[in-house]
């Protein structure tokens, strides 16, 4: 794809395009989620003891 095909998508997103898949409620619960689970993970394999 070359950039003057995705400069639409992208300034839409900049100008505050109400899209879907960008619901902060579920992008930040996504990310805490994910920031849970990685904090879990490298404290049980924490050899430093």
């Amino acid at each position: 794809m070359s950039l003057t095909a995705i400069a639409p998508a992208v300034s839409q997103l900049a100008d505050g395009g109400n899209h879907a898949s960008l619901n902060p409620i579920f992008t930040g619960g996504s990310a805490l989620c994910i920031f849970i689970i990685l904090l879990l993970v490298v404290t049980r394999f924490n050899k430093d003891r």
